[in-house]
């Protein structure tokens, strides 16, 4: 059974429950209870920042927004949009004992060259980076934290 790790991100009230002898929890974004594993973990404390702290609106988040790359189909962890229905923030997240390795950035790097966002993070709930892409220069730097929502809209 799933143990939440305590993630280098605020906490927040997660609707968790039992059944089954698994755990679920309540995502709010698709108004149903998944399975709680440590990615989902990860990816739910994210959204609750994102929108609480980042003021980022969740109508304008999606979770794994579906992409075909290489004639395979792949799910980007999380995608924001601009209130104009532009992509701005693309999110890969994995579970907390799983290291951000070279391997990982190659991953929303692939799924970024289909989508084209100017913002990219990456986070396993302890250590997170975040990314500006330049898509003219062909170029990214690395960035301290991650714009508030009214910064990049």
């Amino acid at each position: 059974m799933f143990s939440p790790t305590p993630l280098n991100l605020p906490p927040f009230k997660a609707k968790i429950s039992k059944k089954n002898n698994a755990v679920y929890i309540f995502d709010e974004l698709r108004k149903k209870e998944l399975v709680l594993t440590p990615e989902e973990w990860v990816r739910q404390h994210w959204i609750n920042y994102l929108a609480l702290i980042k003021n980022y609106p969740k109508s304008l988040m999606n979770i794994e927004g579906g992409l075909k790359l290489n004639s395979l189909q792949r799910r980007s962890d999380l995608l924001i949009y601009n209130s104009a229905g532009h992509k701005v923030v693309l999110a890969e997240f994995k579970a907390p004992h799983i290291k951000i390795t070279q391997k990982v950035f190659e991953q929303i790097a692939n799924y970024n060259s289909v989508h084209r966002i100017p913002y990219l993070l990456v986070s396993n709930g302890i250590n997170h980076y975040y990314c500006k892409v330049d898509f003219e220069t062909e170029s990214y730097q690395f960035l301290e934290d991650l714009p508030d929502y009214n910064e990049i809209g």
